[in-house]
């Protein structure tokens, strides 16, 4: 056992060692020689990195945008003093139901008068001061709904625009942060859009859909991810649209809004990865005379997100490559880093 130990494995690692080594040397000369065809060599074929081509051809484009929203309960209206003075009357208390134009509250002013000009018995010119004119404004609802706050008290003095309480209208809205990608899609948005409750009742059609900014730090939610940099991308716009009466959600239910911003057939279609651009004006690129492909400046229609719609530049049958070129920027980029920035 100890010659075994000693020799005869020290002997064996020494062999395995050689002929690893050996292996790799052979494997690097045949790598790079110069006169080797590896397509020749194994049999295989040759690996075609070119963009195939397509035809144009016909279809139907049904642009739906869907986005992940929230059901959300309508912010509050505030009620604001409409003349400066003295509260001197409450009609209502926080809590009450209210109609617009019902009496919230009254504001006393005094408005001062001239002075009674005439003359004496001597005709001397006189001034005779009058006491002030006493007036009433009444401040009313400008909203239905609960009387949510009322934050004045009788006597107290108030300015013209000073916020005097609130009202809870006690209705819904489906909100739903738009990505930029999105709002590209939307440029000529409908008036409803399709609502479906996670858990919840039956699809229902929500009304008076609007486009905007959001309209408080609920609605400040991400919009998605960006691919290039792994960020989160913040919405600056939201899609709102209002629960209808007899709906059962509550405020803070997950929801999918559907928003089917036009749909057109027997369009020219292309797919969407053969298109550089995606709203109103494009660029494709098409086989030339020589096989180097060219470009043509098409104008674009709607897109599902598969396929693009073209409204010019192309008939149908031609030709177009399916992926748009990629410029070979190995010289710029010897170390492959994808850019000057990485």
């Amino acid at each position: 056992m100890t010659v075994v130990r000693t020799w005869v494995l020290p002997v064996l690692r020494i062999l395995i060692w050689a002929v690893i080594a050996v292996a790799l040397v052979v494997l690097a000369f045949r790598g790079s020689g110069g006169d080797a065809d590896p397509a020749g060599a194994s049999g295989a074929p040759g690996v075609d990195l070119g963009s195939p081509e397509i035809p144009v051809g016909r279809g139907t484009v049904t642009n739906t945008v869907s986005v992940q929203g929230a059901i959300a309960a309508d912010p509050a209206v505030p009620v604001k003093a409409t003349a400066a003075g003295t509260v001197s009357r409450l009609h209502v208390s926080p809590g009450a139901t209210v109609a617009v134009g019902d009496k919230l509250l009254d504001v006393r002013y005094e408005e001062e008068r001239d002075p009674v000009v005439g003359t004496d018995a001597e005709g001397n010119p006189t001034s005779t001061p009058r006491d002030p004119l006493v007036r009433v404004v009444t401040v009313t609802a400008t909203a239905a709904g609960r009387l949510a706050t009322l934050d004045v008290l009788k006597d107290q003095v108030v300015a013209v625009g000073d916020a005097v309480g609130t009202i809870s209208p006690g209705t819904l809205s489906v909100t739903a942060s738009l990505s930029q990608a999105d709002q590209f899609r939307l440029l000529s948005p409908p008036g409803t859009a399709e609502v479906t409750v996670t858990g919840g009742p039956a699809p229902f059609t929500c009304t008076g859909l609007t486009l905007g900014a959001p309209q408080g730090e609920d609605d400040q939610a991400t919009a998605g991810v960006d691919p290039m940099t792994g960020m989160p991308i913040t919405a600056t716009t939201t899609a709102r649209c209002a629960v209808p009466a007899g709906v059962t959600v509550f405020s803070g239910m997950a929801a999918t809004v559907a928003i089917q911003a036009g749909e057109v057939a027997d369009a020219l279609v292309v797919p969407v990865t053969a298109v550089q651009g995606s709203v109103q004006n494009g660029t494709v690129w098409v086989p030339g005379a020589d096989g180097t492909p060219e470009e043509r400046p098409v104008t674009l229609g709607l897109t599902d997100g598969q396929q693009v719609e073209i409204t010019g530049g192309l008939t149908e049958g031609e030709s177009v490559l399916e992926f748009v070129p990629v410029p070979d920027d190995a010289a710029a980029d010897p170390y492959g880093m994808g850019g000057p920035y990485g």
